[in-house]
């Protein structure tokens, strides 16, 4: 069927390993927001962050459910969340958020990503305070104004307000989680998701070529079904 087929089905399985991640990523998420909250949504406000993250990424609500029945179940996984530090290639800090049932395998696994690539795991706190843990909440933008939102949500904690197309994306320091997420409901805005991140306070260049070493060592951990997501401080 020739080239064209080939690049189309790489593309497509590409696709799907990305959305087979992604549900991954949101089944170990609610097994950690059940053991931590109970199972009811209504009650557990991590949860119901999460399954509006699902319902963003297309995720069906079988899967859903089945993730919150088993998370339920006395003999479900005990996944945990854990951070690792290290520096990548030419000097550049990085941080690996995982989830794990399992974290002397990903820990092995996340040093032999960074031995790999002549970068080294730290210890805890050796590179996480040139980052900011924050939290970001994407919402329906339809019958709302900038300005008045932000006079609204101002003393729930809002950071930074941005727009992007039809969305609102509002910044909130971590730790202000709780208090906007209930405001948002409160005033029944539409979140469509919201994510953790992590963001620098610093900058490093690069040339081109050091950071496609970067850039490769940190496309072979994304692939890592323990690892989430990696964040580093590449200008």
């Amino acid at each position: 069927m020739g080239r064209v087929f080939e690049k189309r089905k790489a593309t497509m399985f590409k696709r799907y390993a990305k959305m087979a991640k992604a549900f991954t990523k949101i089944g170990r998420e609610i097994a950690i927001a059940v053991k931590a909250g109970g199972p009811n949504p209504d009650l557990n406000s991590r949860l119901r962050m999460i399954i509006q993250n699902a319902k963003a990424i297309n995720m069906p609500k079988v899967n859903v459910d089945g993730a919150i029945k088993r998370a339920s179940e006395k003999d479900s996984s005990n996944y945990e969340e854990i951070i690792y530090e290290g520096y990548a290639p030419h000097g550049v800090p990085v941080l690996v958020e995982c989830t794990t049932n399992n974290p002397t395998r990903t820990v092995a696994s996340v040093r032999l990503y960074f031995s790999r690539a002549e970068g080294s795991l730290g210890t805890n706190g050796s590179v996480s305070y040139m980052f900011e843990h924050k939290v970001m909440f994407k919402i329906d933008a339809a019958g709302l104004k900038k300005d008045d939102l932000e006079l609204e949500l101002i003393d729930f904690g809002l950071e930074e307000i941005n727009e992007d197309e039809n969305y609102f994306i509002i910044q909130t320091a971590f730790t202000d989680f709780g208090n906007m997420q209930a405001a948002l409901e409160e005033k029944k805005m539409n979140v469509v998701e919201s994510s953790k991140i992590y963001i620098p306070t610093t900058f490093k260049e690069l040339t081109p070529e050091q950071e496609a070493d970067v850039t490769a060592m940190i496309e072979k951990m994304e692939e890592d079904d323990d690892i989430e997501a990696v964040y580093h401080n590449i200008g």
